[in-house]
């Protein structure tokens, strides 16, 4: 498994991006990873590994390029402490909420073309993974462009169920992605009547999905240099995450 940082289009310049390859040779399908809101890191960078291990080409944009680099992005404290953390969260949060549906699909259009121009992946649909909010990117990528992805995976995402006219649960329609959501039982951004309406869309959307809450699992709870981290509910998502890819996905 190798790993590059490499510079790619967005929508209205560049960003930084993650690369993930497997060892094998050849080509292999591909997969688009979308960031919590912390952003890249090394956290974010071992999760892409593993996931390019299984066999895919996996591309993770800095999806926060517009307020500069990934690093001036990062938080420069650990976010275990609880101080640094609501520190991070207070100034990120109101930025990172300017990533509106309408302003970030042309965003997503250019990482997906990105990643299925990148040397070594395979012809074909690709996957899509995504964490926290950007979980809601994953189904925006997909809606938008149902014939090039087949696998959307989506953990501990927040906002699904809103009043708002961009609720993701009102705009699912033409999604031809198999769906694989697993909630966080104690996951105050998505309460369990927002779940039951969640899959409630997805069914009357015809989305073929699998919806279940891990029961006992914070938000966040793939992410092990947040005190949310949970191990049990992360390796059960990598499971089935990997699954899913194995069944949707050529090569």
């Amino acid at each position: 498994m190798t790993g590059e940082t490499i510079t790619i289009s967005a929508a209205d310049g560049e960003t930084e991006a993650y690369v993930a390859r497997p060892d094998s040779s050849g080509t292999s399908p591909g997969v688009l990873f979308f960031t919590d809101v912390i952003g890249l890191r090394p956290r974010i960078e071992a999760m892409a590994d593993r996931i390019a291990s299984w066999g895919y080409v996996v591309l993770v944009p800095h999806l926060f390029h517009r307020y500069g680099s990934a690093a001036e992005w990062a938080p420069t404290e650990d976010l275990l402490l609880p101080e640094a953390r609501t520190a991070f969260f207070r100034s990120a949060m109101p930025r990172a909420r300017t990533l509106t549906p309408d302003a970030v699909r042309p965003d997503l259009v250019a990482y997906l073309d990105a990643l299925q121009s990148l040397p070594g992946v395979a012809p074909g649909r690709v996957g899509v993974t995504g964490y926290c909010m950007r979980g809601r990117l994953a189904l925006n990528i997909a809606a938008a462009r149902p014939d090039d992805v087949a696998a959307v995976g989506m953990f501990h995402t927040g906002g699904l169920v809103t009043d708002d006219h961009d609720s993701p649960h009102l705009h699912l329609v033409g999604i031809d992605a198999f769906v694989l959501a697993i909630h966080a039982d104690k996951d105050s951004s998505l309460p369990a009547m927002a779940v039951a309406q969640f899959e409630h869309a997805l069914t009357g959307g015809g989305v073929a999905h699998s919806a279940t809450v891990y029961p006992g699992a914070p938000h966040g709870y793939t992410m092990s240099d947040l005190a949310a981290y949970h191990h049990e509910a992360c390796e059960h998502h990598f499971d089935e995450l990997k699954a899913l890819f194995r069944r949707t996905l050529s090569g």
